[in-house]
């Protein structure tokens, strides 16, 4: 029999309430033990929690019970709204484990369990994770439609067709001599033709989707003394980055994680763009090029006492001229040639403008990533496989063995299954059955 899991479901630390979860078969028990009794499923109830061996009150909670399998494990369920003090959750906890068959659960066990047991794919179950780790207005849309099965659907269908088109493969196979058998060759490379297109359209937003999760990536650069610091500073609104008048001050990358308008953006300050003989300085300067590289934008700074031509880039690149300290905004009232914006980060003057043009920026980088229904670096491993197999079946002509069509739609079908978390391969056969041996 399956131990029965405890946890806390709520975040670690002092708080108004915590939700203390339970999930397994002995949750009805460990409920009339330690809550006198088990309420209706789906109503809360006020009960004293008590610890079963010193019969001490523990604290008085809201206790739920969700009878399996309508429940998020498929499991019987419970959860404890307590007080969230440390000592009530590690005593209400510590009571829970004591009992016979209860243990504390493993990381991600809850999600397990509701994997196993049919109530959601490891899609949707990735697409928690990412909820729970989403900081950012457009990361947690992307994670709801994740976690809400919108990659689940899309991969069913595929599968199922899939296991259609396999069908007529293993069909041929197995049934050649049956005249009522289709032979249909051209059928099933114009299906699989067609599921490639789909595929090769979700992969064509692959790459945005992982990079909403990631975050863009804003690199301040420019010559040395051109602000970069002080601006890293006043965008992350707080002392990130040390600020003398000493050039060559910043000898390092350093790396602030910024919402702008909703979207995921990492900012990084890079050390002064020029020759050095100064070693510590060169290799700060070295990961500066190395930052550049990988920017989606490059704030690049110039100031009057501080001026470089920016290096040759293959990215956007935001021409500012900083240091204005004497105007008001909007500033300045004219700006050397190639500058798009002018700025002071220690007044104010001018950061709304820039702020608006990183906005813009981060939407433009990410913005199709919301919609994206591959958001990880595993469901597009896993679709090139699918995508290589039915190329395959697409360039197979009628003097390629049946039993390889058939082996490239298979295979197709157990990379779909590892996607979602179910490669039970017997479903095809079911197919084979219904289409082809009914009434026979």
């Amino acid at each position: 029999m399956a131990e029965t899991i405890v946890a806390l479901a709520s975040g670690v630390g002092r708080a108004g309430i915590a939700v203390i979860r339970l999930s397994g078969p002995s949750v009805r028990f460990g409920l009339e033990t330690i809550a006198g009794g088990v309420p209706q499923p789906r109503r809360a109830a006020l009960r004293r929690l008590k610890d079963p061996e010193s019969g001490e009150v523990l604290d008085e909670a809201l206790v739920l019970f969700f009878a399996g399998p309508a429940s998020f494990t498929g499991e019987d369920v419970a959860e404890l709204q307590v007080h969230g003090g440390r000592a009530i959750i590690s005593g209400v906890i510590a009571a829970l484990t004591a009992l016979p068959g209860f243990r504390l659960a493993e990381r991600g066990e809850f999600t397990r369990r509701a994997v196993a047991n049919g109530r959601m794919d490891l899609t949707s179950a990735e697409g928690i994770a990412s909820l729970v780790e989403a900081e950012t207005g457009s990361q947690r849309r992307q994670a709801l439609r994740q976690a809400g099965g919108a990659l689940e659907r899309a991969a069913t269908a595929w599968r199922q067709r899939l296991a259609a088109l396999l069908a007529l493969m293993e069909a041929e196979i197995d049934f050649p001599d049956e005249e009522d058998v289709p032979v249909l060759f051209q059928s099933v490379r114009s299906g699989a033709g067609g599921l490639l297109a789909e595929i090769e359209t979700a992969l064509q937003g692959a790459r945005s989707g992982e990079r909403l999760r990631e975050g863009a990536v804003m690199v301040i650069a420019g010559p040395p003394n051109a602000g970069k610091s002080t601006l890293l500073n006043a965008l992350a609104r707080r002392d990130v980055a040390i600020v003398s008048p000493i050039a060559g001050t910043t000898r390092d990358t350093l790396e602030v994680h910024l919402d702008l308008g909703g979207y995921p953006v990492t900012l990084i300050d890079t050390a002064g763009l020029r020759e050095t003989v100064d070693v510590v300085e060169a290799i700060g300067v070295e990961r500066a090029r190395a930052s550049l590289d990988r920017a989606d934008l490059v704030i690049w700074l110039e100031a009057g006492d501080a001026r470089a031509d920016p290096p040759d880039l293959p990215v956007p690149l935001l021409r500012v001229f900083t240091k204005q300290d004497g105007g008001q905004a909007p500033l300045p009232q004219t700006l050397p040639a190639a500058f798009e914006l002018g700025l002071s980060a220690r007044s104010g003057a001018g950061m709304p403008a820039l702020l608006k043009r990183l906005e813009e920026a981060a939407r433009a980088a990410l913005e199709s990533g919301e919609t994206a229904l591959v958001t990880r670096e595993r469901h597009r491993r896993e679709l090139e496989i699918v995508k290589a197999h039915l190329a395959s079946v697409q360039a197979a002509d009628e003097t390629t063995p049946v039993e390889f069509v058939a082996e490239d739609l298979r295979l197709a079908v157990r990379a779909i299954g590892r996607l979602t978390g179910r490669v039970d391969i017997d479903e095809i056969y079911d197919v084979i059955f219904r289409e082809f041996c009914i009434g026979k």
